[in-house]
């Protein structure tokens, strides 16, 4: 197994028995540094002098004589010191010892310092081997990652190759598939214009129909107008009590004439027309009459200002309400009346 210097740094083994020499070099230069004090010491130490005393023997005479002074005492010389033996022996000794140990000592310097080298060579060796290792480890990675990368080309070069297909496919599908729907579309436009066509055929005669219905009628409807009008100008349009219903207060009113109405119609009038009125301005004294034609479907065949409020932008907006209005509602016999009027206010 092999260590990762960052995790386990190599270092050399410590060696056996380091303590014990460098305890032992140790002892041996106290010994010797004792050895040189005390040899230098004794070696300049300075001999004592020696000291003597004369005396001379006097003569037992009856007179005494002068004595003369002795002569003053001739120094003598030190004597030269006397070496030890066993202090020369100790020393010898001691420098043999000091020689041995410095032998010692330097051999065992050269031991360590040649295990060390070996140490130092074991370990450039393995530091060899696991770097050969590791770039033969490398090299396998390398390689390994090449051949998953062509792989993986080989792969998306096929998944294209598939997709392309599939998008091939699916563009053949989508061309199928428009071509089915436009010749549908064909077919059902032509389909539409033929019920058109036929539409425009029945509602052509049914228009020509009322036409010739309402031309019958024309003269009729026109005298029972100008009743109506006349007797609206009067103050008399609608059914008695259309001014106190409420509709000059929403807005709306309804009056009938021309084809008689039943009483609830105008109630249903003003219900269809009340959303429909859209005006922001003044609301004072504005009241205005609009003359309807209906068909019995309810159909707005027609609609016009019979009495103007003297306000042409309130007029507008009440014609424009009856007009969105379109259809009107059915009276309770399932029909609307031919022509009836509508008086506006308002609200306010």
């Amino acid at each position: 197994m092999i260590r990762k210097n960052s995790e386990y740094p190599l270092q050399p083994p410590r060696e056996r028995g380091t303590g014990r020499a460098f305890l032992f070099a140790l002892v041996m230069h106290a010994l010797l540094g004792f050895f040189l004090y005390h040899g230098i010491q004794w070696q300049n130490s300075t001999p004592e002098g020696a000291e003597a005393e004369l005396w001379t023997e006097v003569p037992n005479v009856a007179t005494p004589r002068p004595v003369t002074p002795p002569p003053p005492p001739v120094p003598v010389a030190p004597a030269p010191p006397v070496r030890d033996e066993q202090a020369d022996i100790a020393l010898q000794e001691k420098k043999r010892q000091q020689q041995q140990a410095a032998r010692e000592a330097q051999l065992a310097e050269q031991q360590r310092q040649q295990k060390l080298k070996e140490q130092q060579e074991e370990q450039a060796k393995r530091e060899q081997q696991a770097a050969d290792q590791a770039a033969q480890l490398a090299a396998q990675k390398a390689a390994k990652l090449k051949q998953q990368q062509q792989e993986q080309q080989q792969a998306a070069k096929l998944k294209q190759q598939q997709l392309a297909e599939q998008q091939k496919q699916q563009q053949l599908a989508e061309q199928q598939k428009q071509q089915q729907l436009k010749a549908q579309q064909e077919q059902q436009q032509k389909q539409a214009q033929a019920e058109a066509q036929k539409k425009a055929d029945a509602e052509k005669a049914a228009k020509a129909k009322a036409q010739a219905e309402a031309a019958a009628q024309a003269k009729k409807q026109l005298d029972a107008e100008r009743r109506a009008r006349l007797a609206q100008m009067q103050g008399m349009a609608g059914p008695p009590g259309s001014t106190g219903n409420g509709l000059g207060k929403s807005g709306t009113g309804s009056g009938s004439g021309g084809t008689a109405a039943s009483p609830g119609y105008a109630d249903k009038v003003r219900r269809a027309v009340r959303p429909n009125i859209s005006w922001g301005g003044e609301t004072e004294g504005l009241e205005t009459v609009i003359a309807v034609r209906c068909s019995p479907s309810g159909t707005l065949l027609g609609a016009n200002v019979s009495r103007s409020s003297g306000n042409a932008a309130w007029d507008a907006a009440a014609l424009r309400a009856v007009q969105r209005s379109d259809p009107m509602p059915l009276d309770v016999n399932g029909k609307a009346p031919e022509s009836f009027y509508i008086t506006l206010r308002p609200a306010g």
